[in-house]
């Protein structure tokens, strides 16, 4: 793909072939995949099935794909192409940037050395993990007065990273694991003695990465060095967690006009813990929906969930992540904020177990976003 042209000229209100006449009924939201993220493949596909199942009657569509190296670019090619990772092509791709500038509301497609403005009602991004769901291009877009679907700013930095989310989490009086975090350089004879201090099997993690890269279940000593190694290779500090007996449950969590709570599902494991492979394969592994848990217990996950999600200042939607132990307790894992989008996530599935379709969560989370912008008046 060809760098941008370095002299630009910006011609006024113009807008890319097939997007300019847009019915004032219909809003313009940009579609955000890809990213500069490990998670770029899982962008991919939850990007194709929200794109898919958007109402196309109430929203026009503008893509816009990041590249691995972090090029944006709108993308105006066939939907199939984002599925497959074929759509960064110089056929079907326009370099793109935002303006900042709350005036033009939007973006500027780069055609022939001129810029061409298009204007953006609203952003849905689906970018999982960092540089997507760490705040960073909320923080853009908030910037530039364009709504964002989703959480904010705050909320999606705080659930990405896992120690300051579960100091807040704890804090509102609800069971984390027992944890330190480990710094680049830190003594490793200061970090065998905390681990001794907590008891194996042990969790090491990056503090900010999402979908399980860098995790390793441990269960002796001799094993944290190589886990730290690996933790270290996807961020500059780790969190090592106390192993919790029993199974994951988790609940999405959607706001209309107020909270939807999907059902509560359950995850089956038959070793190991869910990790990269296990989430997107289900190889020995099997999610359940609704959870083989009491309505009773089913009642208080969604009320420990809704509180989480309040504590981290969550918006818009998102899957509180929790474990049941062997006691039945509660304990806390993470928040995703951008959770899978595919079809088969859990997410979706559990909204849909609660009579919730897939185009129904989107068009609620866009709506939302639209609505609180209108009534926090920034839109342009």
């Amino acid at each position: 793909m060809n760098h941008f042209a370095k002299e630009t000229q910006r011609t006024s209100k113009q807008m890319p072939e097939g997007t300019r006449h847009c019915p004032e009924s219909k809003k313009r939201i940009a579609i955000l995949f890809g990213g500069c993220s490990p998670e770029y493949s899982v962008s991919l596909q939850s990007a194709y099935s929200v794109i898919t199942h958007l109402n196309r009657e109430k929203y026009i569509p503008v893509l816009i794909g990041i590249s691995n190296a972090g090029d944006w670019f709108q993308y105006e090619g066939e939907l199939e192409k984002i599925s497959a990772d074929e759509w960064c092509n110089e056929k079907d791709c326009t370099p793109v940037v935002v303006s900042p500038n709350r005036t033009v509301h939007g973006i500027f497609t780069i055609k022939n050395r001129k810029l061409e403005e298009l204007p953006i009602d609203a952003v849905f991004p689906i970018l999982h993990g960092k540089n997507g769901e760490d705040g960073t291009i909320q923080g853009l877009f908030e910037l530039a007065g364009i709504p964002v679907v989703g959480c904010g700013v705050l909320s999606s930095a705080l659930c990405m990273d896992k120690d300051r989310a579960h100091k807040l989490v704890q804090s509102a009086g609800i069971c984390v694991p027992k944890s330190f975090v480990i710094h680049k350089g830190m003594d490793l004879k200061l970090v065998f003695m905390q681990a001794e201090q907590i008891g194996y099997p042990l969790f090491v993690k990056p503090i900010g990465a999402g979908s399980s890269y860098g995790i390793t279940k441990i269960t002796e000593q001799t094993q944290l060095p190589a886990s730290l190694k690996l933790a270290f290779s996807y961020d500059n500090k780790v969190i090592v967690e106390e192993g919790i007996s029993g199974f994951e449950v988790g609940c999405a969590i959607l706001e209309d006009k107020d909270f939807i709570l999907g059902e509560v599902d359950e995850i089956q494991l038959e070793k190991g813990f869910f990790n990269f492979t296990e989430k997107y394969t289900l190889k020995t592994s099997s999610i359940h929906v609704p959870a083989r848990i009491s309505p009773e217990k089913a009642t208080e996950v969604k009320k420990t969930a809704k509180k989480i999600y309040q504590t981290l200042g969550c918006s818009g939607f998102a899957r509180v992540d929790m474990f049941l132990d062997d006691s039945g307790r509660i304990v806390f894992n993470e928040v995703n904020t951008i959770p899978g989008f595919t079809t088969h996530s859990r997410f979706p599935n559990m909204l849909k177990a609660a009579h919730i379709s897939f185009e129904q969560i989107i068009s609620i989370a866009i709506s939302r976003a639209l609505s609180e912008a209108s009534q926090n008046g920034d839109n342009a």
